[in-house]
């Protein structure tokens, strides 16, 4: 997805997970690898249906997927595991996790 694009989710409901995150002061250049592939193995995921993100001080990624049950399976993801856990211990100095019913949808452009 172009990093200027809104994610193309279907007509509600569906659901949003929403990653907010404070970066420690760490490897830049393995994180930006390190969320490049997660990006793209959550793409290939059953049930995603797309991401936004944003960064300035604070960061915000939204992914959209299908149900909770492919919201959990991710979780699972065994390579997602292993991002999770750097995350933790090297690359975010706080973070939240939030998962959310979407049950409208509007706008422009």
């Amino acid at each position: 997805m172009s990093k200027d694009a809104f994610a193309a989710t279907p007509a509600p409901p569906y659901y949003a997970v929403i990653f907010t995150s404070l970066r420690a002061d760490a490897d830049h250049a393995a994180y930006d690898a390190m969320a490049s592939a997660m990006d793209a193995l959550a793409a290939r995921q059953p049930g995603y249906l797309g991401i936004e993100s944003a960064r300035e001080g604070i960061g915000i990624t939204v992914s959209y997927w299908q149900s909770l049950e492919a919201i959990a399976a991710w979780k699972r993801n065994a390579e997602h595991q292993v991002a999770q856990r750097l995350g933790r211990e090297k690359w975010y100095a706080g973070f939240r996790l939030r998962i959310a019913k979407v049950e409208r949808e509007y706008g422009a452009g």
